[in-house]
């Protein structure tokens, strides 16, 4: 199939495309290149892939380019809550508002696949969240993305995924997610001091989230106008869980335990991912897979920071 991807140059994206392509697909990828990670050179040889530099709010690029696609799969996104409260414009037009406009310009036969969060879900310790839950966002990010899973769900035609915090390594490396920054941190410093530590999280490697969109392309009918939680449900873990399986592999880290701060998406949840387990979909990557990654990766970083803020 011919699949557009905005964002396609993302830390979700870039593994997503050359997962796309190793599929037989043919991917075209718009991205504005915000952060100059130059990942998806290793994809300039292959057959089908296409880079084209511009932005998801840009009407006309997006009126020529989607007419080509059979598949629309919107990644560009202002992602976090700290970096869509520092460009709460940008965040609200191209999370919600360049959204709304792909809409007006696909046809009702072109599948539609979106990557919502989990993080809507805000703040319930001690209860498990299913796709049934009622959505309480407590950030700017939050909400903006359940808007946007909203007005899809409406238009029908589409498989929406709200996806856990991703972790592991990628062409577009991040560091501000949770499993990667603390195991940065861990080898960086030797040291983690926790904030909240209790609070419960859900995760999920970065290449399983490419998995899970690849098993809704090839399961689109049995799927579609149906959301998943997508998660690993081994791993529903607070920070201190988090932190001591780093320990596992990295057994000088210090862990010190203080409440100096304050989480800005309070996200204290269980996530339960039987939905599109049952469906037939299973991760590959466990998180002491992502740890190793990260550890090994902090060998060969640069020094400047690889974050969204």
């Amino acid at each position: 199939m011919r699949i557009l991807i905005t964002g396609g140059a993302g830390y979700i994206g870039s593994v997503l495309s050359e997962t796309l392509l190793d599929a037989n697909h043919q991917v075209t990828a718009v991205d504005n290149l915000l952060f100059p990670q130059p990942s998806l050179l290793g994809l300039v040889h292959r057959p089908g892939f296409e880079f084209v530099r511009g932005d998801a709010r840009d009407s006309r690029l997006m009126a020529e380019l989607v007419p080509k696609a059979d598949v629309l799969i919107p990644l560009a996104a202002i992602v976090g809550a700290p970096a869509c409260d520092l460009q709460p414009r940008d965040a609200r037009e191209i999370n919600l508002e360049a959204i709304e406009q792909l809409l007006t310009l696909r046809s009702p036969q072109q599948m539609f696949l979106f990557p919502n969060t989990n993080s809507g879900y805000g703040s319930r310790p001690g209860e498990t969240c299913t796709e049934d839950s009622p959505f309480a966002p407590v950030s700017l990010y939050g909400r903006t993305k359940v808007a946007a899973e909203q007005k899809i769900l409406e238009a029908g035609g589409a498989v929406t995924f709200r996806l856990a915090t991703a972790f592991g390594a990628s062409p577009r490396l991040r560091l501000d997610l949770l499993v990667n920054d603390f195991t940065h941190q861990a080898i960086t410093t030797g040291t983690l001091v926790l904030y909240e530590s209790s609070f419960r999280r859900n995760f999920i490697h970065v290449r399983d989230i490419a998995g899970a969109f690849l098993f809704a392309l090839e399961n689109f009918d049995a799927l579609r106008d149906q959301t998943y939680n997508v998660g690993l449900s081994d791993a529903n873990l607070t920070k201190l869980q988090l932190a001591e399986r780093i320990r596992l592999q990295v057994p000088r880290l210090t862990i010190i335990e203080e409440e100096f701060g304050q989480d800005p998406d309070k996200r204290d949840y269980l996530v339960s991912n039987e939905k599109i387990e049952s469906a037939g979909w299973r991760p590959r990557y466990s998180l002491d897979d992502g740890i190793r990654e990260i550890i090994t990766a902090c060998s060969m970083l640069p020094t400047q920071p690889f974050r969204n803020v």
